[in-house]
């Protein structure tokens, strides 16, 4: 596959082409962008594919909620609605643009991602006391907001050369740091990798947790960050499993479990990487980024799961990933226990002091 991907050299030489022009025509001012006069901060990457953006909108959001009314807007990637739309957690109410059931077996989590999308549903069933909005338009949607807010969180907006952010985060995945920079279809960069200059912070992503100070050097030189601009490194940290309510539960897992993995993200290799710390039993159910699982997808995985003869076994899945699925699924028959692994982004260095320092300087400045 990776060979035929240079036979697309020229459509990403005209891609990446159309993507320059489009740029230049923003930075000229032929197309405007948008400023606001309370803060706004945008996390986005330059490539295809998961870098962390939804750990690092979580790591903003625990850093700010306590201290400022805050919202979270998202296009809403993979819902079944358009326009704007404000997530809300109703009790006994039937499912409504903006709200959705939250019964004892809470299936809001699947009914609340149709609404606004996996992540933002997310967002929401974490963080219930702040405001997680979708719209494609993020004008729209940061006009809405701002008069009742004090500051915008942007997921995965940094294309979205529409709205110019106070502050912009650009995230860049450790495992992808040595591709080539091309463009779409021949690489997998969204614009030219000379587009990292309109952010004022970049964080390497998904780092190993002793990553060196030279292999640290040698990744700067790749990225090349300007002047103004700061690099951090920041890994992933695994929490206790949770159920798909969000509670935890005491499943332990060891070298005599068998782990099914369901996913439905973009990269799933640091997870599997992790899970093999504990346990090479791991069968993995694999579908693409924001699938839509049906009960035929769980029926499957069900079925393989009561056959295994393993006297410890268990489901396990993402955050991202919980948010469409519905309990209900696996209770037809018997209680089969899923288990959801939450995950948070953790600075190396001790580089999170100085990173907050960023974040809260910019935000009082208004």
């Amino acid at each position: 596959m990776k060979y035929f991907r240079w036979l697309l050299l020229p459509f990403s030489l005209l891609y990446g082409l159309v993507v320059i022009i489009r740029n230049w025509f923003y930075d000229a001012g032929i197309f405007k962008s948008h400023k606001f006069e309370k803060p706004v901060v945008s996390v986005g990457n330059l490539d295809v594919g998961g870098a962390g953006k939804s750990p690092m909108t979580e790591y903003l959001i625990r850093l700010l909620k306590d201290n400022y009314k805050l919202a979270t807007l998202s296009r809403g990637y993979g819902r079944k609605t358009k326009g704007y739309l404000v997530a809300a957690l109703f009790k006994g109410m039937p499912g409504v643009p903006g709200g959705t059931v939250q019964s004892g077996l809470d299936d809001s989590h699947h009914q609340l991602a149709d609404l606004v999308g996996d992540e933002p549903a997310q967002f929401k069933h974490k963080f219930p006391e702040i405001t997680v909005a979708v719209c494609e338009k993020r004008v729209e949607g940061l006009k809405r907001l701002l008069p009742d807010h004090d500051l915008i969180i942007l997921d995965d907006a940094y294309q979205h050369r529409a709205v110019e952010p106070g502050l912009s985060i650009l995230l860049f995945d450790y495992n992808r740091i040595n591709e080539p920079h091309f463009v779409l279809p021949a690489g997998n960069l969204r614009e030219p990798f000379s587009g990292r200059w309109r952010s004022q912070i970049i964080v390497i992503t998904k780092c190993p947790a002793q990553l060196s100070a030279s292999e640290q050097v040698t990744i700067a030189e790749r990225i090349k960050p300007l002047p103004y601009q700061s690099l951090f490194f920041s890994k992933i940290e695994y929490q206790q499993l949770e159920d798909l309510a969000g509670l935890p539960v005491d499943t332990v897992i060891d070298s005599d479990t068998t782990v099914f993995l369901l996913t439905g993200i973009a990269n799933a290799t640091p997870l599997i990487k992790y899970l093999n710390t504990v346990t090479t039993d791991i069968i993995h159910h694999k579908y693409p980024d924001h699938h839509p699982f049906t009960l035929k997808n769980i029926t499957k995985l069900a079925d393989e799961f009561k056959a295994c003869t393993s006297q410890k076994k268990v489901i396990i899945t993402t955050e991202k990933d919980a948010q469409r699925l519905q309990e209900s699924w696996f209770n037809k028959d018997e209680k089969i226990p899923v288990c959801v692994i939450p995950i948070r982004t953790v600075f190396l260095n001790d580089d999170d002091h100085k990173f907050d320092q960023l974040i809260i300087d910019y935000v009082r400045e208004y």
